[in-house]
């Protein structure tokens, strides 16, 4: 199988050096418009080859858009249009509604499958990409009676091979829950590494007195706007519930230190410590 995988940074990357470990494919182009990335990605091995949109598309039996969720809303309805009735198209975007409302009345709807790998990390780019970053973790595919049974047959053999669990739901529910467990973590160390920025000065200071648990809770604060900054826009309306609800949590507990509630205060903590026995499961 050839696949070519459209924006080779850290997830795109990271599928196909797991896919050809696996022998799901023998051949990957590459298209992306940073050239760096191309030749990276060259250099070490993710793809075998640098293609341009329309060469790389037709010449694959299995196409993954791996880039913003705003430029993949934008290119996949193009990466359609050049696919014949037997080839698969996928895409690993963090939202979902934008995606699959862009090419909703297409003539090729059904070779195409939402799917969201449930990882990532701070870092960008091929050098980043990793063998193993999926296994045992959660792959979402969205609205899957919208795609044709064989299309959706090989997505599922790619989250088989990359040693995934498949989840099932709609592209509306999907944004719901991502904005509560993934988006709003993000919004919450930017915040929390601006509120450090703007009141401790001293670099050296924040740099000697960092523990591991500020540097675990502000590690997304790493991750680059041109991939949040279209997450949040797609994603708007569910991310402004979850913020406006988590800023309301955090008025509880100004609310208790400010008029030295500490027994309300212990409570707060107790109730969140629940969420340890859904994590520990």
């Amino acid at each position: 199988m050839k696949i070519s995988i459209i924006g080779t940074g850290l997830i795109g990357g990271s599928m196909a050096l797991k896919l050809k470990d696996k022998k799901m494919t023998d051949f990957v182009f590459g298209i992306d418009q940073n050239e760096e990335n191309l030749n990276k990605a060259l250099e070490i091995n993710i793809i075998d080859e640098k293609a341009k949109l329309e060469y790389g598309v037709k010449n694959s039996d299995l196409i993954i858009i791996a880039i913003p969720v705003d430029a993949a809303i934008s290119i996949l309805p193009s990466v359609l249009d050049l696919i014949t009735e037997n080839q698969t198209v996928m895409d690993v975007g963090s939202t979902k509604s934008g995606i699959v409302a862009s090419i909703q009345n297409h003539p090729k709807r059904k070779r195409f499958v939402a799917f969201h790998p449930m990882w990532g990390t701070e870092n960008s780019g091929p050098q980043s990409a990793t063998r193993d970053s999926f296994t045992g973790n959660a792959a979402v595919i969205c609205d899957q009676e919208n795609s044709d049974p064989d299309a959706l047959e090989i997505v599922e053999k790619v989250i088989a091979h990359l040693e995934m669990h498949p989840i099932y739901m709609n592209a509306e529910a999907h944004d719901l829950h991502t904005a509560y467990i993934s988006h709003i973590s993000h919004i919450t160390s930017y915040a929390l590494a601006n509120t450090v920025l703007e009141k401790e000065r001293e670099e050296d200071t924040i740099f000697q007195l960092a523990s591991s648990g500020f540097s675990s809770t502000v590690r997304l604060a790493k991750s680059h706007p041109e991939m949040w900054v279209p997450i949040f826009r797609q994603n708007k309306e569910n991310v402004l519930d979850v913020l406006n609800e988590h800023i309301a949590q955090l008025r509880k507990f100004k609310s208790a230190l400010e008029k030295e509630n500490f027994d309300y205060l212990e409570e707060l903590i107790v109730n969140a410590n629940k969420i340890r026995g859904i994590l520990d499961k």
